[in-house]
Parts: C-alpha cells; sequence; structure tokens
C-alpha cells in the first residue's frame, strides 16, 4: 500500500516528546501546560451528580443549554458582550478541536493563513492538511509583540484567515486595546475571517484586563472565539471548550462539528453550567495564578537564567544564554535528564526553528512542586 502523508514532515508533538521524557527520567514535569493540583471538590460532586441522575446519553449537537446559556452570561459580564446561547455559541471537545473546525469550515485549497509565531503547535497542520497555506509573521523578540506593518504587508487577495492568540501561549503576552483596534481596521471590509484563541482569557495579569476580540464590535462581527474550560477550572483532562461567532459563521462552524465530534461530554456540560454560576470562579482566576507566576519568580531570581515578562497565560520563559550556547531543544533533553526538571523549547513553537535560547516552564503547580523545581535551576 502506497501511503501519501498530508503532513509529511509533522511528528509526535512536543508535550507528548517531553512528559514521556519526564515520565522516564523521574523528572518535574514543568513542560506540558496542566495542573498538578486538584480541581474543585465541588465541582467533582457536580458531575458525579449528573452523572447519577441520567445526562449519561447524547447532548445536543450545539451543546446543552444551560452551559451555552452560561456562556453568554460570562461574555458578558466579562466584556460587555451579547452572543445568542441558540445561534452564536457551540460547546467544543476542547480548543484545539475549536479552531481545527474553524480552519476545517473556512480554508480551502490556496487559502492564505495569517498565523504569528511562536504559535500553539496545532494551527500550522490544520491549515496545511486542509490544503491552506500559513504565512507567517514572526512576534518580535524580546516582548513578543505584533509588528502591523509587517503584518498589513502579509494580506493579498488570497487571505482568508488571521490567527491570534491572547494571553500568548508559549510567550505569555498579551494583546492590548490597541492591538485589536489595530487589527478591526485591518480586516475592515476585507474578506477574512479572524479566529481570536482566547484560552487563557481569565489569566491576564498585572491589572490589564483581557482584550477579546468580543470587545469591539467590528472586529467581533468577523471574528471566532475560540475558548476552553479546562484552563478555567483545572480540567484539561475534560477536554471542553466552546467557539462564540455571529450565526453566518456559527453556521458554517457547525456544518462541520456535527460531523467531526457531534456532541461533547454530556454530564460534564451540565457539571460545569451549575459550577460557573459562582462568577468567582473565573474572576478571581488570574489572581490566583499571578501569585504563582510571582512566587515562581522570587523563587528564582538569583538564578543564572534571565527572566522574561510574563503577563498571562501560566507559563514562565527563561533565557539560559548566560549559561549555554547549546539548541534549546538539546538543553531541555539535558535537563529533563541531567536535572530532573522538564520544560519545552521554544524554537519547536516556529516553523523554521527560530532558536533565542529559551525554555518555556508551566507554572500551574503547587507550590511544592515550584520549590523544588527552583531549587535544581538555582543549582544550575
Amino acid at each position: 500500500m502506497q501511503l501519501h502523508s498530508k503532513l509529511p514532515n509533522v511528528g509526535t508533538t512536543i508535550f507528548t516528546i517531553m512528559s514521556a521524557l519526564a515520565r522516564e527520567h523521574n523528572a518535574i514535569n514543568l513542560s506540558q501546560g496542566f495542573p498538578d493540583f486538584e480541581c474543585s471538590p465541588k465541582l467533582l460532586e457536580l458531575a458525579n451528580k449528573y452523572m447519577t441522575t441520567g445526562f449519561n446519553q447524547y447532548a445536543p449537537m450545539q451543546g446543552v443549554s444551560p452551559l451555552r446559556e452560561r456562556i453568554s452570561e460570562i461574555m458578558n459580564t466579562c466584556y460587555n458582550s451579547h452572543y445568542h446561547p441558540d445561534s452564536e455559541i457551540t460547546i467544543t471537545a476542547g480548543a484545539t478541536y475549536g479552531i481545527y473546525t474553524c480552519i476545517a469550515a473556512f480554508i480551502n485549497k490556496g487559502d492564505e493563513v495569517i498565523v504569528f509565531e511562536p504559535a500553539y503547535d496545532c494551527y500550522v497542520p490544520a491549515i496545511e492538511v486542509h490544503g491552506g497555506v500559513p504565512v507567517i509573521c514572526k512576534l518580535k523578540f524580546p516582548d513578543f509583540n505584533i509588528d502591523w506593518k509587517e503584518a498589513e504587508a502579509k494580506i493579498t487577495s488570497k487571505t482568508r484567515m488571521i490567527i491570534i492568540n491572547s494571553p500568548q501561549n508559549p510567550c505569555g503576552s498579551v494583546l492590548n486595546e490597541n492591538d485589536l483596534k489595530t487589527l478591526e481596521k485591518l480586516v475592515e471590509g476585507k474578506n477574512i475571517i479572524v479566529v481570536s484563541d482566547e484560552v487563557y482569557e481569565h489569566m491576564a495579569f498585572d491589572g490589564a484586563p483581557h482584550q477579546s476580540a468580543s470587545r469591539f464590535k467590528n472586529l467581533k462581527q468577523q471574528s471566532i472565539i475560540i475558548s476552553s474550560f479546562g484552563k478555567t477550572v483545572h480540567t484539561t483532562g475534560w477536554k471542553i471548550g466552546y467557539a462564540a461567532a455571529p450565526a453566518e459563521l456559527m453556521i458554517e462552524f457547525r456544518k462541520i462539528h456535527q460531523f467531526l465530534v457531534f456532541a461533547v461530554n454530556h454530564p460534564l456540560q451540565m457539571a460545569l453550567a451549575e459550577y460557573l454560576s459562582d462568577k468567582s470562579t473565573y474572576l478571581e482566576l488570574k489572581h490566583f495564578y499571578q501569585r504563582k507566576r510571582d512566587y515562581f519568580v522570587k523563587l528564582i531570581k538569583n538564578s543564572r537564567f534571565e527572566i522574561l515578562n510574563c503577563s498571562g497565560t501560566y507559563f514562565q520563559l527563561l533565557s539560559y544564554k548566560k549559561i549555554s550556547d547549546e539548541a534549546d531543544t538539546q538543553m531541555a533533553i539535558r535537563l529533563t535528564k541531567e536535572n530532573k526538571l522538564a520544560s519545552v523549547p521554544l524554537s519547536v513553537f516556529y516553523k523554521d526553528k527560530t532558536d533565542n535560547k529559551l525554555l518555556r516552564f508551566c507554572f500551574a503547580k503547587k507550590e511544592e512542586t515550584l520549590e523544588k523545581a527552583a531549587e535544581i535551576i538555582c543549582r544550575i
């Protein structure tokens, strides 16, 4: 049998590789983005409640009404932006799935998609598998901000989509109000859809509000918001997220969605809807993670690593340029094997493997985990 791979240059994701390496060498795993602490006992009680009271068959294709209504409430609360629960919100099997579905719904062969790198690793493969052409704009090192003049110069008659991500994974940078207003003007009157990856929407630090694409009236009409509950309620393994978009975009999104996954875990949707009725569950999250960021940074401030600014997410970038000139992939592997601490090299988030001697560390961990990791970092 002769196989013709649609993704001939794609292998196993770096997250799988580094987590496996961490297990093999019994290393502290700060590579993959998941907490090492449990979610709320109340949320688990609610999950059990809905499993034992008959919510174990298919959920509606678009998601259960209580959760879609809760998302509409959250977006009103956080961004003063209304999405109709019935026609403009769909529950997805996580955010990666939601992004893939957006690309599957709107990108045809030869369509160009502008991607800002370093980028979460699902964007480019999804574009390529649908015959699209990724057009790369690099965020400006070391602050990882967007050069909008460069972005504008990359727009052509073939541009069909721009993917933005804020707070940004893997960098921890955030887009400000001027960024979104500039983007709004850039796409106005053009046949371009903006996919706004807002998975870390409730983790913008230092008093700066998260600038959702939904805040901007005209931009909202051309945007699909993708987010996830996994990061918000510490349940990355549940793989439940959502898409929010104007009805005409959502119609096309659902055409693909219904044949990919059709419906998402029913009892867990019900549990999330009830749990999130307490607004503190998401409004206080930024303070929770800012304390973790500040604690981790305090612990490693006297190390030989250079600490880059982290304005959002739960990832901290560290530069090792004063320690070694080896490739970041080799540094990450050596750190895991020899020092028992797993991280992620940043070059894997670039199509051309740009290496700025940076490693990404996840600080969504217990204090004792961060203390053990910091002790290793300070010994190097």
